[in-house]
């Protein structure tokens, strides 16, 4: 399964034989283009994967395919890159895994670099002030879509809508930190699958596996490779170097800029937001924002509605905001000096980039070999339904918090933006009615930012 005696072209012609096995070179070849088309967020980037993995070139079952994204969707972290971290490790041991995760980012974190530097130093100019201008509007419609997308699945009884409004008042009203959320949701998730265990039960996967594309390299039958079986030596092999390497960065980080320096900081709150991602990127940005707007100041609550903006239109998990995050932090705290501002910025990226993807290349070389056997055990998966439950109402806070920003700009002493306010209702109109993806969306609301921008100094 992990080499190839011939070269393969990756599609297999006859839909009756199985393909021949992939070499590695092969298969790195195809992450890193996945890595450059991974567009349309957590559904596009799988359904991109299921069309070229299971469909044309069948390097594995649908079966096994969906058995992967499964757990994948238990974890915390960017499930389509933790996706493609588990079929390249079962089709190439480990560093097969580390360069189809890793592929799936990098990508995204050069592209976001460059973009993140020409926001901030040609944010001012006329043009791309009325690009950003329109934005926003979407962006905020996007993320009231999301917990739209997120409550459908996740709200399955009244008792889901309780535990979603707790955690909307409690964040909105209290201002209740988003870590403290999540443990209580997960509390109370376990605490009730014993009681009310039909509250609590998963209301159905991704479907069953119906679809017959032919036989595939890894098959519905196929015996999991030696380095797929569970072993106490692997796991703590992989949990000691895991470890190790988080340490050893750390540690540099603390030697070069002491633990309050900025790049210290951001290693230790990113590896924190790491392990709160349950329920996508969106679950996770009221907590990012919580730490680097309001706690840290490492860039103000518009750079953020602009940030997730730029994060929406480029390839690689939608988590990958946070480089952004990063980049205009390091910028702003200037971790380099000031005659080094790109510099110092892009190191800021690439610290937050490691330490948030870390721990997702950690769960899947670790415990993808033991924890398949948690599939629908009840213990295990009620905790992160009532975290997902909670996190639809983090998320309706956040699209509230949003819009405020959005539409009163200057607060609400100031003057009411009645041409993003219309912006924002027509890109709902367009999500919620008429099913638009989000970069036609995204393209559109540019555009309308850039003509309400050039048209706004005629109409005075």
């Amino acid at each position: 399964m992990t080499n190839a005696a011939t070269p393969s072209s990756g599609v297999s012609a006859d839909p009756v034989a199985a393909p021949a096995a992939v070499r590695f070179g092969e298969a790195f070849r195809f992450w890193l283009k996945l890595g450059f088309i991974s567009f349309g967020g957590p559904a596009g980037q799988i359904a991109i994967m299921h069309s070229e993995l299971v469909e044309r070139r069948r390097w594995i079952s649908e079966r096994r395919f969906l058995h992967a994204l499964n757990y994948c969707m238990l974890l915390p972290g960017p499930e389509a890159q933790q996706l493609a971290t588990y079929i390249g490790w079962l089709m190439h041991r480990t560093w097969g895994g580390i360069v189809a995760g890793a592929l799936f980012v990098l990508p995204s974190l050069f592209i976001l670099v460059t973009l993140s530097w020409v926001y901030l130093r040609f944010g001012d100019v006329p043009l791309v002030a009325g690009i950003f201008y329109g934005l926003k509007p979407a962006v905020t419609a996007i993320v009231l879509h999301a917990a739209h997308r997120i409550g459908t699945r996740a709200l399955k009884n009244r008792w889901m809508w309780g535990i979603a409004a707790a955690a909307f008042v409690a964040i909105f009203a209290f201002d209740t930190p988003f870590p403290a959320i999540v443990a209580a949701a997960a509390l109370v998730g376990y605490l009730g699958a014993g009681r009310w265990p039909q509250v609590f039960a998963p209301g159905g996967g991704h479907g069953s596996a119906t679809a017959d594309y032919g036989p595939a390299l890894i098959d519905d039958h196929t015996p999991a490779p030696p380095h797929a079986r569970f072993s106490r030596r692997h796991l703590v092999k992989v949990l000691a170097a895991g470890l190790g390497l988080w340490g050893l960065v750390m540690a540099a980080l603390v030697a070069t800029g002491g633990l309050q320096g900025t790049l210290t900081q951001m290693g230790w709150f990113f590896s924190k937001a790491a392990l709160l991602t349950f329920g996508g990127a969106y679950a996770v940005l009221p907590y990012v924002y919580q730490g680097a707007v309001e706690t840290h100041h490492w860039l103000s609550g518009p750079q953020m509605i602009d940030g997730l903006a730029l994060g929406e239109t480029t390839p690689g998990p939608l988590i990958m905001v946070v480089a952004f995050v990063g980049f205009v932090g390091g910028w702003v705290k200037q971790v380099l000096g000031p005659d080094a501002l790109f510099l110092g910025a892009a190191l800021a990226a690439a610290v937050v980039t490691f330490f948030t993807f870390l721990p997702s290349f950690v769960f899947i070389l670790a415990g993808g070999p033991a924890v398949e056997a948690t599939h629908g055990k009840l213990g295990f998966t009620a905790p992160l339904s009532a975290i997902t439950a909670a996190v639809v109402g983090v998320i309706v806070n956040l699209g509230i918090f949003f819009a405020v920003h959005v539409w009163w700009p200057q607060g609400f002493g100031g003057r009411f933006d009645a041409v993003s306010a219309g912006l924002t209702v027509a890109a709902a109109v367009a999500l919620f009615r008429f099913k638009v993806g989000v970069m036609p969306l995204l393209g559109a609301c540019a555009a309308a930012g850039l003509a309400a921008s050039w048209l706004a100094p005629l109409l005075r």
